[in-house]
């Protein structure tokens, strides 16, 4: 059986890669987490990512070495073709998506599982500022695309995974793990009903 795409998003600040790591160490050799490729300089980027250029990044697009890509903030995002063959060898992928990239994402992965990670706004107000990468200004129009953004895309068909991160990042791994785990179970189960 195909793995699944566990296509994580959430507004920057949120704890992504926290809970990617975390839902991950959980997982084991059962799952991939997918590096991104970034145009973003290598001392602001997640770990793991791969850090290119712009012009790197469209000669990647050009020769189809991306499965997907999308930009945002200013920058260009991406993921390898390889997490395909990660998928067809039967292990869930996670991905750390973009929001407005999920209708696109959807309609090329069948069995995406779209998970949002919530953070109340006072919260990741916090956390933005303790990171120390975005001005005041940039803070703010974060919170507004935060905001805007929130809402499930019409037309997705398939149930949105929410996670509240508001508190304690172990809490929050343990509930998606559990979600994720659930999930796994009922398509087993009517796949041999």
């Amino acid at each position: 059986m195909a793995g699944r795409l566990i296509y994580l998003m959430g507004p920057s600040g949120a704890g992504k890669d926290t809970l990617l790591n975390g839902v991950m160490r959980l997982m084991g050799s059962r799952a991939y987490l997918a590096p991104r490729v970034i145009t973003r300089e290598a001392d602001r980027t997640a770990e793991g990512a791969l850090t290119v250029t712009l012009q790197e990044f469209h000669q990647m697009e050009e020769a189809g070495l991306l499965a997907m890509s999308w930009r945002a903030h200013g920058f260009a995002y991406g993921v390898l073709q390889q997490i395909n063959e990660r998928m067809a060898a039967g292990k869930d992928v996670f991905v750390n998506g973009s929001r407005a990239y999920l209708p696109t994402a959807v309609s090329r992965y069948r069995d995406l599982v779209p998970v949002m990670v919530d953070v109340d706004p006072c919260v990741l107000h916090e956390r933005l500022r303790y990171r120390g990468r975005e001005t005041d200004m940039q803070i703010q129009e974060r919170l507004a695309r935060n905001v805007a953004l929130q809402d499930v895309p019409a037309g997705l068909a398939r149930p949105m995974v929410r996670i509240d991160n508001s508190g304690t990042p172990e809490d929050a791994v343990r509930s998606l793990y559990r979600q994720l785990e659930q999930q796994a179970a009922l398509i087993a189960g009517s796949l041999c009903a």
